[in-house]
């Protein structure tokens, strides 16, 4: 028997010897008829939702059992979160999911309507639903399977089922389906369909199912700027993006759409009620809702009572989510199998008619602990043990089966174990799948880069904005496009390039705090919004988690994202939205699911007579430590223009995500030798340069001055300008100098600092950054790698945070400490 392997064995017996008692009904009730008099439910969908809670609850028993030999490595279950199944019942597969790691049974419904709506013969995309008839599950209606139709106050069609006894039934190829992925997730599998062996997520792109590898909440956010983007779009007559939601357009992605009316659904534990992100998510949501645009997101709260060890307060879940504003709240008993089904019904029919979002508060017991390794009784009582047992809800939905006719206890037992007998035969198939066995195995999805395609996306560009593109380009500029002003700053420089990208990019989307109106506070979203409205460039609430979760949102949604962080400093308490949302989601989906994205940051220090540490903030490790990030640095406005048009060519074609470091002190600077010499302006190339002018990812520049042959300067930023000041000093002592302008600081342009090191022997590292996690760390470390055998110096700014007014000269880099820097590197 199944028992003999599954753990633990307590939940198992409990569960067996509650359907033993269960009587066999003497009138067997007809499936197709609603399962009590008060719901819609009907006996057909509650059988089938009976079979997803058991799938569920066996994969959990077969996650301990791979663990017990070392075969298994995640064991958070969903037992006694079953209740989530009803939530998947009352949405359509086409309803994208961001779920919480205890979503077994959702995700095998969601898998079965999938797998029903293919046999059918429809689109599981979506893709070509156009408008929905009426579909509302009632007696005598047979359960097809199908994706509900009305959205707006109904419920979804029957999810299957027939007359026949209840050991009749095959197990639904949709479960078996759902408990592969799990299981192959469970045991690292390269197989799995999402993550591939990378993680045990929940997410397949064909069910519209988002991995989410959360930190606790941190994909709340990103929910809202699904949402935001789902409703923006609908309404966008652009590219026939109309009658659906066009998602992973890029090679290798999956071609999936989401229906117009289609709505996102979050799930998440009680405990991250209180998390940062959490907050953050549902004040987005209410702050716009409160400003009347549309947000259809419905959260879903799984009240457990506990987060890990620690108590939600009695009461405290509820007060918080009914208090929030603008957030419709709805609650349910996840063990009452009706009242959580006409729960979600509604509100996910709420939320489909009025576009706006709701939380579905669902009690949930937890049942076997944390994870594998979590002792309960170290801090949980017997009593209250055993009371969370009572409240199993596939027990509950068991004795509801059998008290409505449906089934016998004996039948229910039966197919319990037919279920587990399944799970098991599935879970020994999956151990002798293959797991990831090299490195590049392991980080091929993490950030694909072919930059032969970015630079023909931006000939491309160039070619739409000389030829068909001409006239809407000239109509933007007011009739003078800015190669023809003569020569810009950076600011408007990259001003310029903005606009230019909102020509060729119709889904591109400029935000943040006070871009719109004001035009940024340095200037260089100026006159955005005017030429292409606020729909397109709109300033966003105060809250830097908030816009980077918006614009990972809308760039999964299909749009292309420009959110703007205003000064690095402000980025810090937002970083997870980059590390661990935006980062992973190509890694742990196999490219099937992309948030191509341009975070702009104003950054960096130097400003005079403004600032302090918030304004003036020097620290970029926190953005070099991230896998795949791409960094980019521009110094000159000559480099601005054609970086920006890579990070938005990258975006699109590869999904990047790119921070674009903007230096705040150099952004109206002229000149450069002297006053008024305006060396540190450039023309705005016409778009027949920009091929020319093109700057691939990971390529450097190099200046040469005097003869260039006896020291090599390496730098970024503002240590650009004040390198090329310090070699025409060098110079006028008869000291040649190469100065590398690195332009990205990830991935580093280390071929082109290898070169530059080598045609010296020697290199002066000039690192405005700190000298402990600083950028230098990682040239010196570059050059070790390849070998380099000369002279090496730094020149660094020190380990302090950056103070006010004059003080500050005190701790970053000056030319003069540059200059020295060389002359002593010469002396060795």
């Amino acid at each position: 028997m199944l028992s003999d392997v599954t753990t633990p064995q307590d939940l198992d017996d409990r569960f067996r010897e509650t359907l033993a008692a269960l009587a066999t009904p003497q009138q067997r009730r007809d499936p197709q008829r609603p399962i009590t008099d008060d719901t819609t439910l009907t006996g057909a969908l509650a059988l089938d939702l009976f079979d997803a809670q058991a799938t569920s609850r066996q994969l959990d028993l077969a996650g301990r059992w791979l663990r017990s030999f070392g075969e298994g490595f995640y064991t958070i279950g969903s037992a006694g979160h079953e209740g989530n199944a009803t939530v998947a019942a009352a949405l359509r597969v086409t309803d994208p999911a961001l779920l919480h790691y205890r979503s077994g049974a959702f995700y095998c419904v969601r898998a079965a309507q999938g797998a029903r709506s293919e046999a059918a013969g429809a689109d599981p995309s979506g893709a070509d639903d156009g408008p929905a008839e009426d579909v509302r599950p009632g007696p005598g209606r047979p359960g097809d399977g199908a994706v509900p139709a009305d959205p707006g106050a109904d419920g979804p069609a029957d999810a299957g089922g027939d007359a026949r006894p209840v050991l009749d039934r095959p197990f639904a190829p949709g479960y078996a389906e759902a408990a592969r992925d799990v299981l192959r997730g469970m045991a690292a599998s390269s197989l799995e369909p999402v993550a591939g062996g990378r993680h045990k997520v929940f997410g397949r792109a064909d069910l519209a199912v988002v991995p989410t590898t959360s930190t606790i909440a941190s994909h709340l956010p990103r929910a809202v700027g699904m949402g935001l983007a789902v409703e923006r779009l609908r309404r966008l007559d652009a590219a026939g993006r109309r009658d659906g939601v066009r998602v992973g357009s890029g090679a290798g992605a999956a071609q999936a759409s989401w229906p117009p009316d289609a709505i996102v659904v979050c799930s998440f534990g009680d405990a991250s009620v209180n998390h940062a992100s959490a907050t953050a998510a549902f004040n987005t949501a209410g702050w716009y809702d409160h400003t009347g645009l549309r947000i259809p997101v419905l959260f879903v709260c799984e009240d457990n009572g506990l987060g890990i060890s620690v108590r939600s307060p009695s009461g405290w879940v509820e007060a918080t989510l009914r208090s929030k504003p603008g957030v419709r709240y709805f609650s349910a008993d996840g063990g009452d199998l009706p009242g959580a089904y006409e729960a979600a019904v509604e509100a996910a029919a709420w939320v489909r008619r009025h576009r706006r979002p709701a939380v579905l508060h669902l009690s949930t017991v937890r049942l076997m602990g944390h994870a594998g390794a979590d002792a309960e009784t170290a801090y949980r009582a017997a009593g209250e043990i055993a009371a969370d047992l009572d409240r199993d809800p596939l027990a509950a939905t068991a004795r509801l089966l059998v008290g409505a006719g449906l089934a016998g206890g004996e039948e229910l037992l039966t197919r319990y174990d037919e279920i587990g007998w399944q799970v098991r035969r599935i879970a020994e198939e999956v151990l002798d799948e293959p797991k990831l066995t090299a490195p590049a195995e392991v980080v091929a999805p993490l950030a694909p880069r072919r930059p032969v395609r970015v630079a023909r996306a931006v000939a491309d560009a160039a070619a739409r904005a000389a030829g068909p593109g001409a006239g809407a380009r000239a109509e933007a500029f007011g009739g003078k496009p800015p190669e023809l002003t003569g020569p810009l700053t950076l600011a408007q420089s990259i001003n310029a390039a903005l606009a230019d990208g909102m020509l060729d990019h119709p889904q591109m989307a400029v935000f943040g705090e006070d871009v719109g109106a004001k035009g940024g506070v340095y200037g260089v979203t100026k006159g955005l919004r005017d030429r292409f409205g606020a729909a397109r460039v709109f300033d966003t609430l105060l809250d830097e988690t908030s816009i980077l979760g918006l614009g990972l949102g809308a760039g999964l949604a299909g749009m292309l994202p420009v959110p703007e962080i205003q000064y690095l400093a402000y980025l810090h308490n937002a970083e997870d939205q980059l590390r661990g949302e935006a980062a992973t989601m190509q890694f742990f989906s196999r490219g099937a699911f992309r948030n191509p994205m341009v975070v702009r940051v104003a950054g960096l220090a130097y400003q005079e007579g403004f600032g302090g540490h918030f304004h003036n903030d020097n620290s970029v490790a926190v953005l070099r430590d991230v896998p795949g990030l791409v960094i980019a640095v521009p110094a000159r406005p000559d480099d601005a223009a054609p970086m920006l048009r890579t990070c938005l060519a990258s975006a699109a074609v590869d999904g990047s995500v790119c921070v674009f470091l903007e230096p705040i002190a150099l952004y109206h600077t002229r000149d450069l030798y002297a006053d008024g010499d305006g060396e540190w302006l450039a023309p705005y190339a016409e778009p027949g340069g920009w091929t020319g002018g093109h700057v691939p990812i990971g390529r450097a520049r190099v200046y040469g001055v005097g003869s260039a042959e006896d020291v090599t300067i390496i730098t970024f930023g503002n240590g650009v300008p004040m390198s090329l000041r310090a070699a025409a000093t060098l110079a006028d002592e008869g000291i040649g100098t190469r100065v590398v302008d690195l332009r990205w600081l990830a991935p580093l342009p280390v071929a082109d600092v290898i070169r530059e090191a080598a045609a010296t022997g020697r290199v002066l590292v000039v690192d405005e950054t700190r000298r402990s996690g600083g950028v230098g760390e990682g040239i010196i470390a570059a050059l070790v790698d390849a070998g380099y055998v000369g002279a090496a110096r730094r020149v660094a700014g020190v380990d302090s945070f950056v103070p006010l007014g004059p003080a500050a000269r005190q701790v970053l880099v000056s030319e003069n400490a540059i200059t020295q820097g060389a002359r002593t590197l010469l002396a060795r």
